[in-house]
């Protein structure tokens, strides 16, 4: 993405990015010359440089929209989305409450579902129209124990991409980075100590969990001119998935 007419730099929202993934991502928008905003509804310490807060509860639609609005006050566009709040405990789904259920729900489907709905009546009519990447999760394609609503969710949120795609084109582009293990101190504290990651790591072909720049770096790519047909994908950034369980016992294959 270019400066506009007028020679601004182009203007960013990311959604949970005070920490994690989120963190990186506003990062790195900033380092490659975005004006960047975060939002989340605690401030943090501190802020990468170039990165500005505001505190918002993305699963409150009158929020949600006061989110964009503060954006565009501020920058004067908004030519990014990045909806990447979202998160959820595991729970095993026959005692996971109504409350919790309906909690991950609205957090991981229904918020960026709210914001991007504001930031498309704000891109729609722009020259230069604007772009929204929602960042899911394998558990969409793979889900695993203790992840019900979470999959459930992070499923809808992949089929919501394609569907705004098709309504929103082609002015507003609408792209998933679909995350695979992913090393933060969130996982860090659910897969347990440097033993348990190790084994966690070498089940992905690329032996390694990913770190919060491999996401970031897959949106800067949805944010290049090399990427501008790019509509209504999924980008998986998995490190090649995960080993099948028959590769424990079976004959190395020589390269």
């Amino acid at each position: 993405m270019s400066p506009s007419s007028n020679g601004s730099e182009p203007a960013a929202l990311v959604t949970g990015g005070t920490r994690g993934i989120g963190r990186e991502i506003a990062a790195r928008l900033a380092g490659a010359g975005f004006q960047v905003l975060v939002c989340g509804r605690r401030e943090p310490a501190d802020l990468p440089a170039g990165v500005v807060f505001t505190a918002a509860d993305v699963r409150e639609p009158d929020e949600a929209a006061a989110l964009v609005t503060t954006a565009v006050d501020r920058f004067g566009r908004l030519d990014l989305l990045v909806n990447n709040a979202g998160g959820s405990p595991a729970v095993p789904a026959a005692t996971a409450s109504p409350n919790l259920v309906t909690a991950v729900v609205r957090l991981n489907l229904l918020a960026p579902f709210f914001v991007a709905q504001a930031a498309n009546a704000v891109m729609q009519t722009q020259p230069g129209g604007g772009l929204i990447v929602n960042i899911g999760s394998v558990s969409a394609l793979r889900p695993a124990p203790g992840t019900a609503a979470y999959a459930a969710a992070k499923a809808g949120l992949e089929v919501l991409t394609r569907a705004l795609t098709l309504e929103w084109a082609p002015k507003v582009r609408v792209n998933t980075v679909t995350a695979g293990v992913v090393r933060t101190d969130d996982n860090a504290a659910h897969y347990g100590d440097e033993d348990a990651l190790a084994a966690v790591a070498a089940t992905v072909p690329m032996g390694r969990m990913a770190t919060p720049a491999d996401i970031a770096d897959a949106v800067l790519l949805l944010t290049s001119p090399l990427a501008a047909y790019l509509t209504g994908a999924s980008l998986l950034v998995d490190g090649g998935g995960q080993l099948p369980r028959y590769t424990e016992t079976a004959r190395p294959v020589t390269p």
